[in-house]
């Protein structure tokens, strides 16, 4: 009678066992399942360090196209600076290169200028022309403002009698040609001229020679003029 009793307990037990176990089971994960997902997350992240190695790489491209168009860039306004400066260079030549002056020794009157006993610049005081302002009216003095060549003419008169009348024409401190004319009566003129290679700064006056003296009058008989004929 025991022996009935014990063995449907049993069988109860067991029977319940393996209903929990299968619950157990189907509460676990397969071991295929997880390698399916390893597999998936392994395709997925080595998709993404492709396309992120892609993105790095098309950045470095296009950084590198920008510098290069920086680059580029910085070469035209260089290029844009140099042709300004050639521009502006070139209208100051324009401006300074129309150089020219006429100018007669006096402004009113008549009379005579000289003898000295030495060397003496003559200030031409009447200057119906003076185009770039290179001749100084109060000094006498021609100051080349750009390098070319410069030709330069000079008239010089004054009565016969016991002085000549001479003028040399002197850049910076060499003499250069002097006109020269002595009769012993009457009027007596005498002129000179001379193409020149000027630097800028370079200083031009005619000076009177020592114990002679020139003539002038309304009638303007002693001139001094000058222009630039190219520059260099």
């Amino acid at each position: 009678m025991k022996i009935t009793v014990i063995f449907p307990l049993l069988l109860l037990v067991c029977s319940g066992c393996t209903d929990q176990n299968k619950q157990i089971a189907k509460q676990q994960p397969c071991p295929q399942d997880i390698n399916a997902v390893l597999r998936e997350m392994t395709a997925t992240l080595t998709q993404q360090k492709f396309e992120m190695r892609l993105l790095q790489r098309e950045n470095k491209e296009h950084a590198a196209k920008l510098e290069q168009q920086e680059t580029e860039l910085k070469k035209q306004e260089t290029e844009l600076k140099k042709q300004e400066t050639e521009v502006d260079k070139l209208k100051q030549q324009l401006k300074v290169g129309q150089v020219a002056f006429s100018a007669s020794l006096l402004a009113t009157g008549s009379g005579h200028v000289g003898p000295f006993p030495k060397q003496t610049t003559l200030i031409f005081k009447h200057v119906p022309t003076n185009i770039g302002k290179a001749y100084n009216p109060h000094t006498g003095i021609f100051t080349a403002p750009v390098r070319g060549a410069y030709h330069f003419e000079w008239y010089i008169g004054t009565f016969g009698g016991h002085h000549a009348s001479g003028a040399v024409l002197v850049k910076n401190s060499q003499h250069i040609f002097i006109a020269y004319e002595h009769q012993p009566s009457h009027y007596g003129t005498s002129a000179n001229g001379v193409t020149l290679l000027l630097e800028v700064g370079d200083v031009v006056s005619l000076r009177l020679w020592v114990n002679t003296k020139v003539f002038d009058s309304y009638y303007h008989h002693t001139t001094f003029s000058g222009h630039l004929l190219f520059t260099m």
